[in-house]
């Protein structure tokens, strides 16, 4: 923008985004379709003509967040003058559909995740006020296609979604119903997507999808394959120029195929860094989840992991307090994290989702017993991520460098484990690869000290 460029945007966009890395990713594309409208973003919902609620419907209570935050909005938009439009999207607004409209007729749009690129149309048919105002169809396929192929992004680092949608059907969770069954984009797509990410400087792709590690995408056929594993799409992606730096995420160990852990191993970009979520050590409780997996099958997947890739770091999800979990369900859990070791995890008490098998299950957990399960469990894996940070001591590692530190003169990034690192340098450094040896750690980050910077930035 140039420096003369300052008057407020004609509309003005605001898009608060509530849980998941695909979340964030949505949100970016919707400002992209949005953008030949004339919309370009705001910093808060006061100053915006459009106000888009992004949700997130896998924690307890995530609707009535989203009830809260609408009537605060429905506050400004009386004091706009009604100027404001205000849609719900996501899958909270997938969930619940004409219920939201219903309980808050300040709403003017509800869609789910797969109908974000109908925004212009929607938008246009409430100008008019006519026309629906819902629009929650499963339409995966036609949504990309819809979108335009062009993104502008912000930094080095960037998501690009390869699959949506989930066919495992955990007895505990949402996501089959608010995002559908399971899809890929086309190889091509993606790819050209990653070439446009790369052109604008990004040095570091996530590729995203509900189930990730399911990804089969059409591709052209090369030695009689037409549809491309994630651990083939990987190789591709990392031979493209300026890509350095190749994630995924979320994962599920009944997609956690042979050619992908190989990947790990033969591909230099991919980085040393696994998040697979296993829930519980527990066979019985596994089994109530519906996960179709047992504890013998995510030691065994590990194994062979660390065999392709010696030095990578561990992340998982735990859902503690399940349907009918003993405490012996709940020291196997415990016995597992010890076995495994992880640089990182996430944890939660088990929380009801309307809808979901578990929710009817007897045997439901009181919530002090899930309260200490989880602090229990919660020390034991803070115990292991301080422990894994102290490791890297002494290590020189590349990070890239992301943005501005705190203190002065002061930057920081991610390493190759996802910590978060911090260290003197320029801001002129910003985008660049640093080779940076560590001197300190917290539970939570690095410190380091530059030694020196790699110059081969696309």
């Amino acid at each position: 923008m140039n420096s003369t460029d300052t008057a407020k945007p004609a509309k003005g966009l605001f898009i608060r985004t509530y849980g998941c890395q695909m979340n964030v990713y949505d949100s970016e594309r919707m400002r992209d379709v949005l953008r030949p409208l004339g919309y370009a973003p705001v910093d808060g919902p006061e100053d915006a003509d459009l106000v888009v609620l992004n949700t997130c419907h896998i924690r307890e209570k995530a609707t009535e967040k989203v009830y809260s935050e609408l009537g605060q909005l429905k506050k400004m938009k009386e004091a706009s003058g009604g100027r404001m439009t205000i849609a719900v999207a996501g899958c909270v607004a997938q969930a619940e559909g004409e219920e939201l409209i219903r309980r808050q007729p300040a709403v003017d749009l509800v869609l789910g995740p797969q109908a974000y690129h109908k925004l212009p149309e929607m938008i246009a048919r409430v100008s008019r006020a006519v026309g629906d105002r819902l629009e929650t169809e499963f339409e995966t396929l036609e949504k990309f296609d819809a979108l335009p192929k062009a993104r502008e992004v912000d930094g080095p680092a960037a998501f690009l979604s390869v699959q949506e949608g989930c066919d495992k059907f955990c007895t505990f969770c949402v996501v089959p119903y608010t995002r559908g069954a399971e899809l890929s984009r086309s190889v091509d797509d993606i790819v050209a997507e990653a070439r446009g990410l790369a052109a604008q400087g990004v040095r570091e792709i996530t590729l995203l999808g509900q189930n990730v590690n399911a990804f089969h995408g059409a591709a052209p056929v090369l030695e009689g394959v037409a549809d491309w594993t994630l651990g083939q799409l990987c190789r591709h992606i990392a031979k493209i120029g300026g890509i350095d730096r190749i994630r995924y995420s979320t994962s599920h160990p009944r997609d956690m195929d042979d050619d992908l852990i190989a990947a790990h191993g033969d591909t230099s970009a991919m980085m040393p860094f696994l998040h697979l979520p296993v829930q519980s050590g527990s066979d019985r409780i596994l089994k109530a989840m519906n996960r179709g997996h047992t504890a013998a099958d995510f030691h065994e997947i590990i194994r062979k992991v660390r065999a392709a890739r010696p030095d990578i770091g561990l992340a998982s999800d735990f859902i503690v307090g399940f349907p009918g979990e003993t405490d012996d369900d709940f020291e196997a859990t415990m016995d597992l994290i010890r076995q495994t070791g992880f640089a990182t995890a996430y944890s939660f008490k088990y929380s009801k989702r309307p809808g979901t098998p578990a929710a009817e299950m007897f045997g439901q957990v009181p919530e002090d017993v899930k309260d200490a399960r989880l602090q229990a469990l919660q020390s034991l894996l803070r115990d292991q991520q301080t422990a894994f940070n102290a490791s890297c001591i002494g290590r020189t590692m590349d990070v890239l460098v992301t943005g501005k530190g705190r203190r002065p003169g002061q930057i920081h990034g991610r390493s190759p484990y996802q910590q978060a690192v911090h260290f003197e340098g320029p801001e002129s450094m910003i985008g660049q690869i640093a080779s940076v040896r560590m001197i300190d750690s917290s539970m939570n980050s690095l410190t380091g000290q530059c030694v020196s910077v790699r110059e081969d930035a696309a």
